[in-house]
Parts: structure tokens; C-alpha cells; sequence
């Protein structure tokens, strides 16, 4: 074996060898990538929990207690069994709405008609507490996707909301 060909061997060997290790790093840092989101695709991006002016479980007052849902996608999410849950279980579960890409949808929690930007929980009382709560969503299948803690639970440094009304949807 001459040595201009034990140097193309090792030469091929060593390109072959990188490329192995190539391959095999460019999952771990696509993965890494992911991870380095910091929220879902779909997620809480806003909370009103503590009604604008008297609570007096008015309609009116009702309403101005909400959680807006925002998905920064492109895409559509079906959000059909999906839960918005306090502490206390309370749950409001979506039925047949789907969200636009690059929208948000409005919780209220007192009564109205369901549009494409809000709907409602139908309820005659409050869900939010004013002093400390946590939002949290979660998938059609139970699994947690985000949530949103006010007082004692707020983590510091967690600020998650986004400027710009989004809203949009629809309903099928």
C-alpha cells in the first residue's frame, strides 16, 4: 500500500466520521432550538381577573373578567375540548372553536353569544380571584400547555404578555 493511498483512506475514514457526527448533532441542537421557546405555539397571553369598577356580579361586570388565549402560529389550532381551569376547578371547556394563526380569542366569564374574538363561560358568578389565582390551559387530551398566576403565585420575571390586539378566530 503506497502512502498517497493509506492518506486517502484515512482522508475518506475522517470524512466519514465527521459526517456521522454531524448527523447525529443535528438533532440534539434542533432540539435544543425548541426548547428554547419561551411559550407554546397557543397560550395565555392576558388576564383582566379583577373586574373594572363594583363587583356586582352584574352581566356587565361579569364580562370584564377575562382570559385571552392568543396563538402564535400561522397555523389554525382546533381548540374543540380544550380547558381554561382556576384553583378552585373551575373549568370552562371550548366547544367546536377554532383559532386562527396569529390570533387571540377572549374568555369572559359571565353570559353572550359566542363570536370569532370572544366567548363565554356562561357564568353567574365570579371565576377569578382578585388577591391570587393561576389560568391554566390545557389540551384536548388533559395535557398542561400554559398558565398565567397572579399574587402569591406570580413568578417574578415570567412576563409572558404581548402588545397588540390579535384577536380572531372562528367558530365551525
Amino acid at each position: 500500500m503506497s502512502v498517497s493511498s493509506s492518506v486517502r483512506r484515512m482522508t475518506a475514514v475522517a470524512a466519514v466520521a465527521a459526517a456521522t457526527v454531524g448527523a447525529v448533532a443535528l438533532p440534539a441542537v434542533a432540539a435544543d432550538h425548541h426548547q428554547d421557546r419561551w411559550h407554546p405555539a397557543v397560550y395565555i397571553s392576558d388576564v383582566q381577573y379583577d373586574s373594572p369598577g363594583w363587583d356586582d356580579r352584574s352581566n356587565r361586570s361579569l364580562n370584564k373578567e377575562w382570559v385571552d388565549i392568543t396563538n402564535d402560529s400561522r397555523r389554525s389550532v382546533n381548540l374543540d375540548g380544550w380547558t381554561l381551569e382556576d384553583e378552585d376547578g373551575h373549568t370552562y371547556t371550548f366547544n367546536h372553536y377554532r383559532l386562527d394563526g396569529r390570533s387571540t380569542v377572549r374568555v369572559h366569564t359571565g353570559m353572550g353569544r359566542d363570536t370569532d374574538t370572544d366567548v363565554y363561560q356562561d357564568r353567574r358568578n365570579y371565576v377569578w380571584d382578585n388577591r391570587s389565582d393561576t389560568a391554566t390551559l390545557r389540551n384536548d387530551h388533559g395535557r398542561f400547555i400554559d398558565d398565567e398566576s397572579w399574587g402569591r403565585h406570580h413568578r417574578h420575571g415570567d412576563d409572558r404578555r404581548h402588545g397588540g390586539d390579535h384577536r380572531g378566530g372562528h367558530r365551525h
